[in-house]
């Protein structure tokens, strides 16, 4: 493989003009150029990208940490976010903290050596806002807010209106005795959706019920099984997610009720399983695109130290499938 010395020598210019061709830092003659660049066709040299990184003081890579690569929407939001950071030059480079705040503050710690751009960061950790303060890259925090948060800004979905959605789609449907699952309320994504469906409940003078679980389908399936034992009653259900509300629909299955004829069922994200699962499941729809959209926006305008809205909160709608039918 050539080097810069052998590109120079081949095309008869100093290292330092193949350098500046290379890397677009400078203003360099026509026809130098143009031999720059046959002289690299020719060869196949391809850049240090490393290098050109730590002298550049970027990589063009912007970083995505989750918290778990198994759920969809995790997956799902790394996709909606690729295009907009292509359009922008960048790629992105995904990191699994697998619910470790160990691991989270070695990819900050990664990325950092890398010369990155930015990171894009969704936490279940309390150390999160530890862990990035300080931090010399422009952090947007997606569907959670930290303590101590040393981000550049915020990007999430109206949880609260949510969670009133969910529920006022259940009652419309003359469930009366709701149960919520709700997810876990150190995350203020769990605490809004709680609130917003026991707000309304209120409301409608229906008494709250709830049971605790997490957002992956084993914790969802556990819990449901609390649900039907505790209240078997029920008539509706608010699920914490998508996930949980596929694996409460088993278990419903399970204790031999029918969704929706006996329990109604919603879930949250409107991730893409659960309008391809029969029964297709209602859900509260995040608009993953444009929040990913918007995170790396925000990332691109610290950048070039362009003004950017701190705290964004995308509204979120009711999608109507078989569970409520």
């Amino acid at each position: 493989m050539a080097n810069i010395r052998e590109i120079a020598k081949l095309s008869g210019v100093s290292p330092s003009t193949v350098s500046r061709v290379i890397n677009g830092t400078a203003r360099v003659d026509e026809a130098k150029k143009k031999r720059v660049l046959e002289a690299i066709e020719k060869t196949g040299y391809e850049p240090n990208e490393l290098a050109r990184a730590l002298f550049k003081q970027s990589s063009s890579i912007i970083g995505l940490i989750v918290p778990d690569i198994v759920n969809p929407f995790f997956g799902e939001f790394a996709g909606a976010i690729e295009e907009t950071a292509h359009e922008n030059g960048y790629t992105i480079l995904l990191c699994n903290s697998n619910n470790d705040a160990d691991k989270e503050r070695k990819s900050v710690d990664l990325l950092r050596r890398m010369k990155a751009d930015g990171i894009i960061l969704i936490t279940n950790s309390d150390e999160t806002g530890d862990i990035i303060k300080g931090c010399d890259m422009p952090v947007v925090v997606v569907d959670r807010h930290v303590k101590n948060g040393g981000e550049l800004a915020q990007v999430e979905a109206d949880h609260y209106e949510g969670g009133r959605l969910a529920a006022q789609c259940l009652i419309d449907k003359g469930c009366r005795h709701i149960v919520c699952m709700r997810g876990p309320q150190a995350f203020a994504s769990g605490r809004l959706r709680y609130r917003g469906y026991e707000d309304i409940c209120r409301e409608k003078g229906i008494e709250p019920r709830f049971v605790d679980t997490k957002f992956d389908y084993e914790s969802g399936e556990e819990s449901a099984r609390e649900l039907m034992e505790r209240f078997p009653e029920v008539d509706g259900i608010v699920a914490a997610n998508d996930i949980v509300a596929l694996s409460t629909y088993r278990v419903i299955r399970e204790w031999g009720k029918k969704v929706p004829e006996d329990i109604g069922l919603v879930g949250f994200d409107d991730v893409r399983i659960s309008k391809l699962v029969t029964p297709a499941i209602t859900t509260i729809h995040q608009p993953m695109t444009e929040m990913g959209r918007c995170a790396i926006e925000i990332i691109c305008s610290s950048i070039r130290g362009e003004p950017y809205r701190k705290d964004n909160v995308f509204g979120v709608d009711l999608i109507e499938r078989d569970t409520t039918a």
